[in-house]
């Protein structure tokens, strides 16, 4: 059985345990007794305990994998003078699906209408962290310290030295060419890191989402029933509709083979929530089966899971126009004109920002004069919702990833289209499913 399959059996199997443990708590069939011990020693102790050593070993990944990949990389474009042109398309890209996503979020909240008939009843106060000026965001992208950007996991600042070190070691001459083939090496290395990292992955996915829906249930879904339908809707169509065309007009590939493609990704994005974290995966399906050359993938899939928001924007985009009718506020078009640009800047801006998506969320209600105090109702589905916006970021990734390998040159149509593809992330190595 592959990689693939088993996580997929994990994800849906967790999902069902969870939800079973979910309905045995809440029916107390078991007793008190034994309901405590369940969650004492399974959900909160077992799943709990296999869930965060799972995410802590994909974060664990993250840093060297990021670093070294993009001094590769670096190192290839540098030899062509190709950085200013991908850093800028892959910008662009980035922007432009975020703007398109919050757009169609904004689209379909207008014409659905979810807040209105629901009654203001706040799930509790919500005090959003201050976000940081526009100044400090821009000076904070480069580091004063490398050692400590790379121990505080400070993606932007990574990515700006890794690619300063890599065009330094592409001027150097014989002692760059031995550094490069040392990072050559070392890169090697941490890709079968990663390998023997997934084969622990389908227990991981299990154990979270066992324990997101023991706790949660389905239930909790049905009191923002219309609100969260509606940002589930925009997400699948911005997937599978909005990347879809942008990747055929763009790049003439196909979507279908790039969706199948990016299966393992997704279903790890949906099960970490974080994109972050699933990095090591991405990466790895990027190149692999998608076959982006590293020198591309290693600089756009870092940078996409640091400012690429479509997810969260569309969140935003539904969020606002939810909060706006459930309260009575009419903001206008102009204040929907704004939501689009201070959720799009807002992107880039909280890069790296711990709860990016509430702070992205508060600073636009803000910015339209709504209640902060709708976050906390919003609040109630949004684990759920955030594994999806999660697996439809990095979607976003692999899709501008092939985008821009494509317009330099840089993608492999024979991987693209190879269907013999079965391991996500084998170190490397790829292994023909039987």
């Amino acid at each position: 059985m592959g990689l693939t399959t088993r996580i997929l059996i994990a994800m849906l199997a967790g999902i069902v345990f969870g939800a079973l443990l979910n309905f045995l708590n809440a029916s107390q069939l078991l007793g008190s007794g034994a309901t405590g011990a369940i969650n004492s020693y399974l959900t909160g102790g077992l799943f709990d305990i296999v869930g965060r050593i799972f995410i802590a070993s994909l974060k664990l990944m993250v840093v060297p994998l990021v670093l070294v990949s993009l001094v590769c990389g670096a190192c290839a474009l540098s030899e062509g003078s190709r950085i200013g042109p991908l850093a800028g398309k892959t910008v662009l890209l980035y922007l432009l699906t975020t703007a398109v996503a919050i757009t169609l979020a904004l689209c379909m909240a207008l014409i659905i209408q979810p807040g209105v008939g629901v009654d203001v009843a706040p799930g509790g106060a919500f005090v959003p962290k201050e976000s940081p000026p526009l100044s400090d965001v821009l000076v904070n992208i480069f580091p004063t310290n490398p050692v400590a950007a790379m121990a505080q996991g400070n993606m932007l600042q990574i990515i700006v030295f890794a690619l300063l070190m890599g065009y330094a070691i592409s001027r150097c001459g014989e002692p760059g060419e031995r550094i490069a083939a040392f990072f050559n090496d070392l890169n090697e290395v941490v890709l079968r890191m990663v390998g023997v990292l997934m084969v622990f992955a389908p227990y991981g996915v299990f154990a979270l989402l066992a324990k997101t829906f023991a706790e949660l249930g389905m239930e909790f879904i049905l009191d923002l029933g219309k609100y969260f339908l509606v940002v589930l809707a925009t997400l699948l169509l911005h997937a599978f509709g909005v990347y879809s065309l942008l990747l055929k007009l763009l790049s003439g590939l196909s979507p279908i083979e790039l969706f199948k493609k990016m299966r393992p990704a997704q279903v790890f994005a949906f099960s970490t929530a974080s994109s972050a974290a699933t990095i090591p995966v991405t990466l790895s399906t990027v190149e692999k089966r998608i076959g982006v050359d590293n020198k591309v993938a290693a600089f756009t899939v870092p940078l996409g899971a640091t400012i690429n928001m479509d997810g969260t924007a569309i969140m935003q985009g539904v969020a606002t126009a939810f909060i706006a009718q459930m309260y009575g506020i009419e903001i206008g078009v102009m204040g929907y004109l704004t939501v689009i640009l201070t959720a799009t800047l807002a992107s880039v801006g909280t890069a790296g920002v711990p709860g990016v998506g509430l702070i992205m969320l508060a600073m636009v209600l803000q910015q339209v004069g709504l209640p902060l105090e709708g976050i906390a109702i919003v609040m109630g589905v949004d684990r759920l919702l955030d594994m999806v916006r999660t697996a439809v970021n990095i979607t976003g990734d692999s899709v501008v990833s092939a985008v821009v390998a494509k317009s330099e040159g840089a993608l492999s149509e024979e991987i693209f289209y190879d269907r013999n593809y079965d391991s996500v992330a084998n170190g490397g190595a790829v292994t023909a499913s039987s």
